[in-house]
């Protein structure tokens, strides 16, 4: 009437008539693993409510990892493959210059027609903006920030009407809604910073 108590021989062993008993025990074991195992790789057809909600749950998971995902930052804007900061608060010309090199950018160096007009139009709704572009090395002779020297064809273009003489104490240019002018690097205003976007690959 009473299940019989294992009882052990003197080497600590199970007897021999319950081992049968330990094996059952431990098929049953193994053979639950494997079904919860199978349970779990089907969750698209949930058999309870907790199933059903742990399902959606994961599936809005998915959906957020998958937006962490962005060519650029959230606070920056993505023109032609690269991103762009505009600030939102004023800095002097080298302070400018800092701030974008602590976040792996530059201060911007503006590279064809079609980015001069993207910012022309930022720049009207925002107001003046430093750009990476100086002659503070030598007087007269305008560099951007990587040491590349300013084309003559941009500086004809960009460049306001009337700043046709050179100022030894304006060695900064900022960008304007009429075009490019030299001030003061001590002056305050908002600047641009920009960077390469990132790739993001999906499976």
């Amino acid at each position: 009437m009473f299940a019989e108590i294992p009882s052990f021989s003197s080497t600590g062993c199970v007897r021999h008539g319950l081992v049968p008993l330990v094996l059952q025990l431990l098929f049953f074991t193994l053979f639950s693993g494997v079904l919860v195992t199978f349970l779990l790789q089907v969750p698209k057809v949930p058999c309870t409510k907790d199933q059903e909600e742990i399902y959606k749950k994961l599936t809005q998971l998915k959906t957020r990892i998958d937006l962490l995902c962005r060519p650029c930052s959230w606070d920056w804007m993505l023109f032609h493959g690269n991103c762009y900061f505009f600030s939102i608060t004023k800095h002097n010309w080298n302070d400018s210059l800092t701030a974008c090199k602590e976040v792996g950018a530059q201060l911007i160096i503006i590279e064809s027609d079609e980015e001069q007009t993207f910012l022309q139009k930022m720049c009207k709704s925002i107001g003046n903006l430093w750009i990476g572009l100086s002659d503070i090395k030598e007087e007269g002779s305008w560099q951007w920030v990587d040491g590349s020297p300013l084309s003559l064809s941009f500086k004809n273009k960009y460049w306001t009407p009337w700043e046709t003489k050179n100022a030894s104490e304006k060695d900064c240019v900022e960008l304007t809604n009429d075009g490019w002018n030299d001030n003061n690097c001590t002056l305050k205003n908002f600047w641009i910073c920009k960077k390469s976007s990132i790739s993001c690959f999906k499976n």
